[in-house]
C-alpha cells in the first residue's frame, strides 16, 4: 500500500483529504505543523508528500528542503491558496513535483499522486540497482566514478528493468560485454540463459546455422540436429557482439526473426518460437554503417531501442587511478605477490598515456607490472605501454633464454639418469647421438653425474 504524508495547518482540509485518499486505497498520515512533519519524515518512509505552501512559522518550501535532506527522491506536491507565477517557479526550482492552487480539481490531484508515486518507485529502484552496480564503483572490471560512467551505470540499471532491446557502443576494450552481462544479471531474465555470440568470429556460411540451428540431414555432414544460439537463449538474453559484421543478406533474416519471434532452423518444416531479449554491441559507428548502406536501417531501429554508449578511457581519466588500483589488487593475487600500491611516478605515467586499448590494455599493463615487481610498490619503469620496448633487464633475447632452458634441462636429465646417456635419451625421447651432441654443445660430461 502506498504511503502518503499530508501537511497543512487547515485541519478541515487535512481531514477531508485523509478520508478521500484513504478511500482510494492509500495509507495516509497527517501533520498540522512543520515540527510534527519533520518528526514523521525522520521516523518513516513515504511514497509522496502533499504540503501546504504557507504555515505559521515557516513555509512549505522550507519543509520540502528539510524533507530532501532525508529522502531526496520523495515527490512533493505543493498546495496553495495564494497561487502566483513566482510562487510556482520557486516551488519547482526547489524540487517540487507539481504545484496546485486551491481550490484544486480532485481528479487532477489523484492523477498527480499516481504519477508522482510511479516516479518515486522508479527512482528508488534505480538507486537500488545502482548500489548493486557500484559496490566497487562499477560492474566487474568496468570501474568508474566519473560522471560519464555514472550515466552508463544509470542507463544499465534502467535498461535492466525493461525488456526492450539494448545496443551498446564503444571502442574495443571498453567493456561492452560486461555491460551486456550486467543488463541480463539485473533483469527479470536473470535466472534464464545468457548466450553470447561474437558475430565477427563466425564465417558467413555458418552464421545462419549457428543462430537458428539445423535439423538432421539439412546439409552434408548434418548427422544430428543442433540447437542454434536463439533457441539456447530461450527465456533469457542473447548478446550479439560486433553485430555490424553480420552480412546484409543475413541481416534480413535476423530482422524477421526479431519481429516475429520465430524462425525456421535449417532444414525444418515448421517454425520455432522463442522468447528472447536482444542485447547487441559494436565498436563501429553503426549510424555511419547505416548511412553507407552496410547495415539495414530497419534492423538498426529494431536493435537500438535503448542505446548505451561507453566512453573511451582517454575521455574519463579521473577513473584511471581507481581502475589501476582495482587491477593491481586482482593481478597481485593472481601472481601471488604482496603489492600494495603504485608510485607517484607510475601513476603520472598511466595518467598521461592515451590508452588506445582502453580498459583491457590498462589491465594487461598492470598485470605485466605485477609480474615484474621487485617490491611492494609498482614503479614507472615496470609499466610497459604499447609504444614501448620491453626493458632488456627484464627479458633477454629468446635465443639466450632457450639456451639457458636447454642447459638446465640437460643437467636435470643427467642427474635423474645418473649419467646414463641411454636412459636419459629414452626419458627425453631423443636419439643417443642427438643427446650426445647437445651435451657436447653445453660442455656437459655425463661421467660427472655418475654415482657409484
Amino acid at each position: 500500500m502506498d504511503r502518503l504524508l499530508i501537511v497543512d495547518d487547515d485541519l478541515n482540509i487535512l481531514k477531508v483529504l485523509q478520508m478521500r485518499l484513504e478511500s482510494e486505497g492509500y495509507q495516509v498520515e497527517t501533520a498540522s505543523d512543520i515540527a510534527a512533519a519533520k518528526n514523521l519524515v525522520a521516523k518513516n518512509e513515504y511514497d509522496l508528500a502533499i504540503l501546504d505552501m504557507k504555515f505559521s512559522g515557516g513555509s512549505g518550501i522550507d519543509l520540502m528542503k528539510s524533507i530532501r535532506e532525508v529522502d531526496r527522491d520523495l515527490p512533493v506536491i505543493i498546495l496553495t491558496a495564494y497561487g502566483t507565477i513566482e510562487g510556482a517557479v520557486e516551488a519547482m526550482k526547489e524540487g517540487a513535483y507539481v504545484y496546485l492552487t486551491k481550490p484544486f480539481d480532485y481528479r487532477e490531484l489523484l492523477l498527480q499522486i499516481k504519477n508522482g508515486i510511479e516516479k518515486s518507485n522508479l527512482s528508488r529502484e534505480v538507486r537500488r540497482l545502482r548500489s548493486i552496480l557500484n559496490q566497487d564503483h562499477g560492474i566487474g572490471d568496468i570501474v568508474g566514478r566519473s560522471a560519464a560512467m555514472k550515466r552508463v551505470f544509470d542507463l544499465t540499471a534502467l535498461a535492466a528493468q525493461s525488456d526492450s532491446n539494448v545496443f551498446i557502443s564503444g571502442e574495443s576494450g571498453t567493456g561492452k560485454g560486461m555491460i551486456a552481462r550486467a543488463v541480463h544479471r539485473l533483469s527479470g531474465r536473470r535466472d534464464k540463459p545468457f548466450v553470447a555470440l561474437n558475430c565477427a568470429a563466425i564465417p558467413e556460411t555458418l552464421l545462419e546455422s549457428e543462430l537458428f540451428g539445423f535439423e538432421k540431414g539439412a546439409f552434408t555432414g548434418a548427422t544430428s540436429s543442433k540447437k542454434g544460439f536463439f533457441l539456447q537463449a530461450d527465456g533469457g538474453t542473447i548478446f550479439l557482439d560486433e553485430i555490424s559484421e553480420i552480412p546484409l543478406p543475413m541481416q534480413g533474416k535476423l530482422l524477421k526473426a526479431l519481429e516475429e519471434k520465430e524462425f525456421y532452423p535449417l532444414g525444418a518444416q515448421k517454425t520455432v518460437k522463442v522468447d528472447i531479449r536482444i542485447v547487441s554491441a559494436s565498436n563501429r559507428d553503426i549510424e555511419k554503417e547505416v548511412e553507407e548502406g552496410r547495415f539495414r536501417r530497419d534492423l538498426f531501429y529494431r536493435i537500438r531501442v535503448i542505446p548505451i554508449g561507453i566512453p573511451p578511457l582517454r575521455e574519463r581519466k579521473e577513473d584511471i587511478p581507481l581502475l589501476a588500483e582495482h587491477f593491481l589488487e586482482k593481478s597481485a593475487a593472481k601472481v601471488n605477490k604482496k603489492i600494495k600500491n603504485i608510485s607517484p611516478g607510475a601513476l603520472k605515467k598511466i595518467m598521461t598515456y592515451s590508452w588506445p586499448g582502453n580498459v583491457r590494455e590498462l589491465e594487461n599493463v598492470i598485470e605485466c607490472a605485477a609480474v615484474m615487481a621487485r617490491s611492494e610498490v609498482i614503479q614507472d619503469d615496470m609499466l610497459i605501454m604499447a609504444d614501448q620496448k620491453m626493458p632488456e633487464s627484464v627479458f633477454r633475447p629468446f635465443r639466450e633464454s632457450k639456451q639457458e632452458f636447454e642447459r638446465n634441462y640437460l643437467i636435470e636429465l643427467m642427474k635423474i639418469s645418473r649419467g646414463n646417456v641411454s636412459q636419459a635419451a629414452k626419458l627425453a625421447g631423443k636419439y643417443r647421438a642427438d643427446l650426445y651432441a647437445l651435451l657436447e654443445k653445453y660442455n656437459l660430461n655425463p661421467l660427472e653425474f655418475r654415482q657409484d
